[in-house]
């Protein structure tokens, strides 16, 4: 039911309470203080771990301009895997889907319509197992069931979820490279992060990148997707459209000589450092008319420095180490206040003239569509397992495995959270 009134202003009223007389002045100065004296380079514990490829600046193009720009690119694809999100049984099975596609703009049906599939299943019981090798499906699709059983009950979720997302999505990448001729522009993230996580997270996850095969299999598909497209010569990129990494923050919050820092995550930093201003009146107003966009920066902050280690010897490489380094520039778009990464290995982005085609062809798109790239809209909307699907394959699991759904309460009040 909808809150009352009275009890919405009491809630609203609590704002007052909170003694915070921080102004928004004080955080742009704050901001770019690091900007001037903390990022060329930032400094962590053991060296640099953010720091310019060629130059600090801050750069704006004209929104409407470059919307009407001929693209670098004359065709994109975009990359993406859904997931029917982890689901736990009564029988102790817990199981996740993913469902991997690739978009093509301009089209491409037939590509469109080949999908990588990946269900990954949990089972404290080793006496069974479901593993199955790849299939094929309606004619250029493929699937399979990858197993897992962790020594205790803890993480099942996180690493069914994982397993069958970063499996579905790499390979599905590999199979169709060759029909990507210009630019890949994967769905967040270059790498696997929801995976990398785990090597910081606990030594119960650490230890599958030694033992589950699993895991090494997803590693060394990201080092073939980059070998691979260095090899063709063809650029490629992630979109990152939701910004929560917090490595600048972080490591600010050890530097003690910089003070209180304000900011949740990086992309709070970054969007005070890109918006633009004017005093109108006595109030200051955004500037929309411009995109604003930082320079390129080379990544050895926490996961981004997996595979760009130089002593990783759990990946089998066959470039320069630092060829797979993570570089990445931020975006921002005033006119909904948005944030955007951009990250691409440094083996493309060494090269000035791969890093402007990559740049424009972004900016044109997010100045045309305000929000992300068309492939990787196409590529979500493409991937995406709806509700009514969800709901679909969760009854099939029931009845293949002869189990019900392990709900709770919440599943009742608010529904299933399919």
């Amino acid at each position: 039911m909808t809150l009352d009134p009275v009890h919405f202003d009491g809630i609203a009223g609590l704002a007052d309470r909170i003694d915070y007389d921080a102004e928004d002045a004080d955080h742009r100065e704050s901001a770019e203080t690091v900007w001037r004296e903390y990022l060329d380079p930032l400094y962590g514990d053991d060296g640099p771990i953010i720091e310019p490829l060629t130059e600090l600046r801050r750069r704006r193009v004209n929104a409407e301009e470059v919307a009407l720009e001929a693209e670098p690119f004359g065709t994109t694809h975009g990359l993406d895997a859904g997931t029917l999100n982890p689901k736990v049984f009564k029988n102790g099975l817990v199981v996740d889907v993913a469902h991997a596609a690739m978009s093509a703009t301009p089209s491409d049906l037939d590509l469109h319509d080949r999908r990588t599939v990946v269900k990954a299943v949990h089972s404290n019981d080793t006496s069974t197992d479901f593993e199955t090798e790849w299939e094929p499906y309606d004619d250029g699709s493929r699937r399979r069931i990858v197993h897992t059983n962790l020594p205790r009950n803890q993480y099942e979720e996180d690493v069914v979820h994982a397993l069958a997302l970063y499996l579905a999505e790499s390979t599905h990448a590999i199979d169709h490279a060759d029909r990507v001729a210009e630019f890949l522009l994967l769905d967040g993230p270059l790498y696997p992060k929801g995976v990398l996580r785990w090597y910081y997270r606990s030594s119960v996850l650490t230890d599958l990148f030694e033992e589950s095969p699993h895991v090494g299999r997803i590693l060394d598909n990201y080092v073939e997707l980059v070998e691979t497209f260095v090899d063709r010569e063809v650029p490629l990129a992630g979109f990152v459209k939701n910004v929560s990494s917090k490595s600048i923050v972080r490591t600010l919050k050890r530097r003690t000589e910089f003070g209180p820092v304000p900011w949740a995550h990086d992309a709070g930093l970054f969007a005070q450092l890109l918006e633009r201003r004017e005093r109108v009146g006595g109030e200051f107003e955004r500037l929309t008319d411009e995109l604003t966009l930082t320079n390129w920066f080379v990544s050895r902050a926490g996961m981004d420095a997996f595979f760009g280690d130089p002593d990783r010897g759990l990946l089998d490489r066959s470039l320069d180490p630092d060829q797979y380094r993570v570089t990445f520039c931020v975006v921002y778009d005033p006119r909904r206040d948005l944030i955007f990464k951009i990250e691409a290995p440094y083996a493309f982005t060494a090269d000035a003239e791969t890093r402007e085609r990559i740049e424009r062809q972004i900016l044109g798109e997010i100045a045309l569509r305000r929000g992300p790239p068309g492939a990787v809209s196409k590529a979500d909307e493409l991937a995406a397992i709806d509700r009514g699907s969800a709901e679909s394959l969760v009854a099939a699991f029931e009845s293949s495995l002869d189990t019900e759904l392990d709900d709770n309460y919440n599943a009742v009040r608010w529904g299933r959270d399919y």
